[in-house]
């Protein structure tokens, strides 16, 4: 499978954090599967480099946008190939589309972008049914509070899209559980 991995820049590799997204990458590498991750820093680094590790093919999509913004933003060096975009729609959609299985780890303004426009193309069946996996609490209580406030615009049906899991190996758990096809 090939598996996007959403999470946030602003991790540093001294934060705890950033050794959960490692060790995540690297579980999912020794499992076979390939990474799709935005390419920079942060959780994306720390996944590509636990996928490094283990072998995985890692895939960076890159957007010159973001490099025109954040002027010393380059692509990590973990990784194996590089989908490059000119703009964060266009990164956004091969992050999503292209994917067999999402993960969300913490992050911000820009992950919370990729996990609601991944969740609204599966509501309204753009991409094919896949699961949306976000791990932490942070994920759980944001969702949870934006379900009881937004109640009549948002079917419980559409809250299935979303799979929310406390930690890494609890989202291990659920992948490991998916048949394989």
């Amino acid at each position: 499978m090939i598996i996007t991995v959403f999470g946030g820049s602003g991790l540093l590799e001294s934060q705890p954090a950033y050794q959960d997204a490692r060790e995540l990458g690297f579980a999912l590498g020794k499992a076979g599967h390939s990474l799709l991750t935005g390419g920079y820093v942060g959780v994306m680094e720390a996944v590509s480099l636990g996928g490094h590790e283990a072998g995985a093919h890692v895939i960076g999509a890159t957007c010159a946008e973001i490099e025109r913004s954040h002027l010393e933003r380059k692509p990590n060096p973990y990784l194996d190939e590089e989908w490059r975009t000119q703009t964060l729609a266009e990164r956004l959609a091969i992050l999503v589309d292209r994917c067999d299985l999402a993960i969300a780890m913490p992050g911000g303004v820009g992950t919370l972008v990729e996990i609601t426009y991944m969740w609204n193309e599966l509501i309204i069946a753009a991409i094919s049914p896949k699961p949306l996996i976000m791990v932490g609490s942070a994920w759980q209580k944001t969702f949870a509070e934006f379900f009881e406030q937004s109640e009549s615009y948002i079917p419980s049906l559409e809250h299935g899209h979303l799979t929310f899991t406390p930690d890494v190996p609890s989202a291990l758990e659920f992948i490991n559980a998916i048949p394989s096809n």
